[in-house]
């Protein structure tokens, strides 16, 4: 079987998760990408393509292999991937559910449309004055962007303006939103479908770092309350099929949406679910675009938790504790990626970016995977100078 991947930079879900699962589905992998003198170390064929624009992803497959799947699970390239397995005749999403849901001001409009919810938003075209009577406070963010790049909470008129000149500043010619903030405990729901109703794995209670900025810091695993609710947002966008990672917030009104990530879910999180539940989750992600059906979800054992460390000042990093990986017999079990190096320079930017490393850990209860992270950071701690 061929499989082709479209991606940008290499990230581990692709490198650690979908390439070995791949191998382990029986499939030749051709990575297709605009940067492909990144991805030379992956194992895989990789060819050069304009990987952002869907004509080129068909143009490129159909001179070359014919294809059993072609799959991504980069945030930018689901639409034009989901338009090249739609040509060739392979399972895949629906092109404009991808559409709807990477665009924040689209996801709203369609979620209103349908009677699902409403949620007060604007959308700013390049230049547009900001809302008049827009209540606060008030949510701005990119209206496609992701990691929490350029979200920001504004109090007042006047911060609002001096946000939008700040993002502009930054992401000139880009549209914006500008939202009511949702305020409530901030959940996930984890979803896998193969055509027909979609499979709940599962979600997360998130933990954001301190506002105006909204980095999410920790994740732990948590039955998902609303479900039916966001099973219903989903089926309005025509988000049921492949991995779906949805973030909601449970507000005194109900839950309500605050973004549909139609992929799996990111910062190792993928890793910890899988562990998790134990199931192969990158094979079964892939297994849906070959054909195959999503299968049952496993069961959790445990709680799940994922840390990530966030670098809270610039400067140097001097002190770092290494990659972890559980030993045998440990009743937590533990991992540590590290996302920087010794001597790296960092500067936060108050975004998902800023991560230093993260670290997953599954254990019998909260309690033990508690205390467990506790003896991690305590034995070895990040330090910047």
């Amino acid at each position: 079987m061929r499989l082709y991947l479209t991606a940008l930079k290499p990230t581990d879900s692709v490198t650690d998760g979908f390439l070995p699962a791949a191998r382990a589905l029986g499939c030749d992998v051709t990575i297709l990408t605009d940067r492909p003198e990144r991805h030379l170390d992956s194992g895989a064929e990789v060819l050069g393509c304009d990987v952002r624009d869907a004509r080129a992803v068909i143009d490129v497959i159909a001179h070359h292999h014919a294809p059993d799947a072609v799959f991504s699970n980069s945030d930018h390239l689901q639409a034009e991937t989901a338009l090249a397995a739609a040509y060739f005749g392979l399972p895949g999403k629906d092109w404009r559910a991808c559409v709807a849901a990477k665009n924040k001001a689209l996801t709203r409009r369609r979620l209103a449309a349908a009677g699902v919810e409403t949620v007060r938003s604007v959308r700013l075209a390049p230049g547009d004055p900001a809302p008049p009577d827009m209540p606060f406070p008030a949510v701005v963010k990119p209206r496609e962007g992701v990691a929490s790049e350029d979200v920001v909470l504004v109090r007042d008129d006047r911060e609002l303006a001096a946000a939008l000149r700040a993002i502009r500043a930054r992401r000139p010619g880009e549209a914006l939103v500008v939202e009511e903030y949702l305020e409530g405990p901030l959940h996930t729901l984890e979803t896998l479908g193969d055509g027909g109703e979609p499979l709940v794995l599962g979600g997360f209670r998130t933990t954001l770092g301190p506002l105006p900025y909204f980095v999410e810091e920790r994740l732990d695993w948590e039955p998902p309350p609303g479900r039916e609710h966001v099973l219903r947002a989903l089926a309005a966008l025509g988000a049921g099929f492949g991995a779906c990672h949805t973030e909601y917030v449970m507000t005194q009104a109900g839950p309500r949406i605050v973004e549909v990530n139609y992929r799996v879910i990111g910062d190792h999180c993928d890793f910890l679910l899988g562990d998790l539940l134990g199931v192969p989750l990158f094979e079964r992600v892939l297994g849906v675009h070959l054909g195959a059906a999503a299968g049952e979800p496993g069961r959790a054992g445990g709680h799940a938790t994922a840390l990530s460390v966030v670098a809270r000042r610039p400067g140097t990093v001097v002190a770092s504790p290494g990659t972890v990986v559980p030993a045998p017999g440990d009743p937590v079990r533990l991992w540590h990626r590290p996302l920087r190096a010794v001597g790296d320079r960092v500067e936060p930017g108050n975004t998902n970016r800023d991560y230093l490393g993260v670290v997953r850990a599954i254990g019998p209860d909260r309690a033990s995977v508690d205390a467990a992270l506790a003896a991690f950071e305590t034995a070895g701690p990040w330090v910047i100078a």
